[in-house]
């Protein structure tokens, strides 16, 4: 009774410190903050619905880069511009040159 109860919470303690954070796995840790999402290292933007603001940035000390429209189409992520498609959606492209959505 002992031992099934000891694994029970054995388990309940690795599946709570096996969160996802931003950017997490291949794409290398967070760069920085890109308006309210965040820019991984790979120069893509994370799909996390987690919002990168001013507190978020301070305690991972991140710089926040305002998000802008681009006028040029120079779309990169990393220069915090983005471009709209024809059906209304953001994105902006990564090193790789995928394009990384931003969510609405």
């Amino acid at each position: 009774m002992r031992l099934s109860l000891l694994l029970v919470m054995a388990f309940f303690t690795v599946t709570a410190n096996a969160t996802n954070y931003p950017c997490s796995g291949k794409k290398g840790g967070i760069d920085h903050c890109v308006g309210e999402q965040f820019l991984c290292r790979d120069g893509s933007i994370s799909a996390s619905k987690r919002i990168c603001n001013d507190s978020s940035a301070r305690a991972l000390s991140l710089t926040a880069k305002p998000l802008s429209p681009t006028v040029d189409n120079e779309c990169n992520c990393r220069s915090g511009k983005f471009c709209t498609g024809p059906r209304g959606g953001t994105f902006c492209y990564s090193d790789n040159g995928s394009k990384s959505y931003f969510r609405k």
